[in-house]
Parts: structure tokens; sequence; C-alpha cells
């Protein structure tokens, strides 16, 4: 960056300056995030980090913010590969929930680890800004939620 955008950005509006590095962020997470995926796409490494435990397929939809459709050939493509079963909920045998296997527990675990440390790279935060940023990380996504899944995601 140099000093004029520098300059360009501390005139902006603490939201707009929000924004701009969130946005920097997506990108620079999104750029490096592959040379970590190895076999995997995209969207099986999200859903093997978001399975850290037990869910529904709704619920697994809701929480990655999609559609069933892309849940369910995202788990078929996960178990084909051994990363998962899909197990008969107990709570209602009509449902199913999806399980990571071993060999699943350990790319999660590897995903987490690996996800952390190239954050911690790209954000340059300390540990206690880490945990701030996260805090209010959370605190937009409940905004956001409460609202519903953004309507591009329905199709």
């Amino acid at each position: 960056m140099t000093h004029d955008d520098s300059a360009l950005i501390e005139r902006l509006s603490p939201e707009m300056q929000a924004m701009m590095g969130v946005y920097a962020l997506y990108w620079k997470l999104e750029e490096s995030f592959g040379c970590i995926e190895m076999e995997l796409t995209h969207q099986e490494c999200h859903m093997l980090i978001k399975l850290d435990q037990p869910k529904r397929m709704g619920v697994l939809a809701s929480d990655m913010l999609t559609v069933p459709s892309t849940i369910t050939s995202t788990a078929d493509a996960l178990e084909k590969a051994g990363y998962l079963t899909r197990q008969s909920d107990p709570e209602d045998r009509r449902a199913w929930l999806l399980v990571l296997t071993e060999k699943g527990l350990e790319m999660r675990q590897m995903l987490v680890t690996e996800a952390g440390a190239l954050f911690q790279r790209a954000s340059g935060l300390t540990p206690a800004e880490t945990a701030e940023f996260a805090r209010l990380a959370r605190k937009i996504r409940e905004s956001i939620m409460k609202t519903g899944i953004p309507e591009g995601l329905k199709k």
C-alpha cells in the first residue's frame, strides 16, 4: 500500500475502513486457503471445519450459509472419500446426521490448525487483537443471521 492509499483510507469513515479491512482480509484468506486444501474443494474444507460435532444436513446448510442441495453433494463427496458417514438421528429416525470418521477428524484438525496460522499471517493481529476481532465478528454474524440467510445464498 502506498502512502497515498493509506492516507485515503484514514480519511474514510470508521465503517468504510472496517469494510475495506474485512474485504482485504477475506480476499487474502481466499487466495491463500487454496494452498492448504490438498485434494479437497473449498466447500468440502468448509464442511469439515463446520462439523465439530454430528449435525443434521439442514443445520449444516444454515451454518454454512448455503442451500441443502449443496450440502448433499458435498456430503456425498466427503462420504465417498471416507471423511464422514451418515447416521440415523436418535432424536428423529427420519433424519440423518453427518458424522466425521477418524480420517475426517484428523483432516478437520489439520485444517483448523492451518487456517488459524493462515489467519495470523494474513491479519497481522496479536492474539489479544484476534480475540477482540473474533468477539466483534461473532456479534456481526449474529446480527446478520437474525434476518436470515442472505437472499443470494437461497438460490
